[in-house]
């Protein structure tokens, strides 16, 4: 099994707040690149597992919300290791969109 993809995302929300604009980013984000579809989306307390499917592939990992940051942990299938840069780009993108003060 590979290494985990992570990333830190830093925030200014705080914890609640965070967690309430994750909850409803995930969905959005999905709608947006129809490659990715999510299989399974948990929360427990301040972290979230998920599955997503990209190209046929199947990904796990998790999403933890702190006070000033949230730390998100991807797991990917050997076949989509080779997109594990721009998989880390488009979650840090993605991710400080959502929790950009608005």
């Amino acid at each position: 099994m590979s290494a985990p993809l992570i990333v830190s995302i830093p925030h200014s929300l705080g914890r609640e707040e965070a967690k309430r604009r994750l909850k409803t980013g995930l969905s959005r984000a999905t709608s947006r690149l129809p490659i990715l579809q999510v299989d399974q989306e948990r929360w427990d307390d301040s972290r979230m597992n998920f599955r997503v499917r990209a190209l046929g592939q199947a990904a796990h990992g998790h999403v933890d919300v702190a006070d000033d940051h949230v730390k998100v942990e991807v797991t990917l299938p050997f076949l989509l290791q080779h997109f594990a840069e721009m998989a880390q780009a488009a979650i840090r993108e993605r991710g400080k969109l959502l929790l950009t003060r608005k």
